[in-house]
């Protein structure tokens, strides 16, 4: 097992890597306030990992409760998390009761919202289940659910007790929920590691294939880098903008696709694209590294051609997008592989050469 520290003083917590994890109790139950926890999964991971981990919780006297949700993207929304308010109500949950989330990112953001919202605050943790959910979503205190107008518009900022991920879980992941978290793992590369991208250059081939020693160092790698920029900037006013490289395009196309129909790896991929080629209509970057960065995303499975939406809708749901400040949108553009930063306005003219390109390759 590693693990990783998220240092954010009083709020600072452990990122525990490794094998067999589900079944070690004492790393969740050294944690919890109370002998009694909720336990938040879905129909899919229940069958697989929901009896182990009660179980085992159990085993230290721990107390549990499950929650079984429907699974898939477009039930992270208001009435799943009323489902489960419901049933912390109806069990009398109290505010040192931990909610521990076991799944994907869906799950993970359900559940940390909940705890958010639940009595003012309730402690929770954080067990990923998918390798997007393990690298990205489960770290960094980000909850949210999707409004039909615009992905995770509705959320907050809290941060767990812990991060226990068990990379025996990658083992049941289907290849498309796999390679969705192999997209947020290129994106380290690209905003901020540059040593770590030409790693994923010769390795991705490893990942693909479920290596046990390559996706431990790609997890280890991606949580580091996102721990630092987390401990940073924890409320995203400045440099942990730079984690949605792609996001701004990837939400766009969630939206308007119906959530669940593309993946979110699946439209950050098609995003980041998007996003180094408007690097590079605006003279930041230079082919190669373009090429680069296309050839590990198709590598890792990934779709590069964006859905063909039209434009001036592209332009409508990115105006809808987190980082629009002033009524201006912003991005996170590219100077190199290794090194991004957060644009001021870009030319509405080279936005929309960038994404009518886009929409040409998905034609074709």
């Amino acid at each position: 097992m590693l693990t990783l520290n998220v240092p954010l003083g009083s709020r600072s917590y452990p990122i525990h890597i490794g094998a067999g994890l589900l079944t070690r109790a004492e790393l969740i139950a050294e944690k919890l306030p109370q002998k009694r926890a909720v336990i938040i999964t879905n129909s899919t991971i229940a069958p697989l990992y929901l009896a182990p981990l009660q179980r085992a919780l159990e085993g230290r006297g721990v107390g549990i409760v499950p929650i079984t949700l429907p699974d898939g993207e477009s039930y992270k929304s208001w009435d799943t998390l009323n489902q489960i308010l419901d049933a912390l109500i109806e069990h009398r949950c109290e505010r040192g009761t931990a909610l521990i989330a076991l799944g994907g990112g869906v799950i993970g953001d359900l559940a940390g919202f909940a705890a958010a919202v639940y009595q003012r605050g309730v402690p929770y943790v954080q067990v990923p289940t998918t390798l997007l959910a393990q690298v990205d979503s489960a770290v960094g205190g980000k909850t949210a659910i999707n409004h039909p107008r615009g992905k995770n518009m509705v959320g907050a900022f809290y941060q767990p007790l812990a991060v226990v991920s068990d990379t025996d879980t990658l083992a049941s992941l289907p290849p498309r929920e796999l390679a969705a978290g192999l997209a947020e793992i290129v994106k380290y590369g690209v905003i901020r590691d540059s040593s770590f991208f030409g790693w994923l250059e010769a390795n991705m081939g490893r990942l693909a294939r479920r290596e046990p020693e390559a996706l431990a160092y790609a997890i280890e790698r991606s949580c580091a880098n996102k721990a630092e920029v987390v401990a940073l900037d924890e409320r995203e006013s400045g440099p942990r903008a730079l984690l949605n490289f792609g996001h701004t395009f990837g939400h766009a196309i969630e939206t308007a696709t119906g959530y669940g129909a593309w993946l979110h790896g699946e439209a950050v991929a098609a995003g980041m694209l998007l996003a180094a080629r408007l690097s590079q209509r605006l003279g930041l970057v230079g082919n190669e590294d373009v090429r680069r960065l296309a050839a590990v995303l198709k590598e890792a499975g990934l779709p590069l051609a964006p859905p063909a939406l039209g434009v001036e809708r592209y332009l409508e749901l990115m105006g809808h997008d987190k980082k629009v400040e002033g009524g201006r949108m912003r991005f996170i553009l590219l100077k190199r592989i290794g090194e991004a930063f957060v644009s001021g306005e870009v030319p509405r003219a080279a936005l929309a050469e960038v994404l009518g390109a886009g929409e040409a390759h998905a034609r074709v």
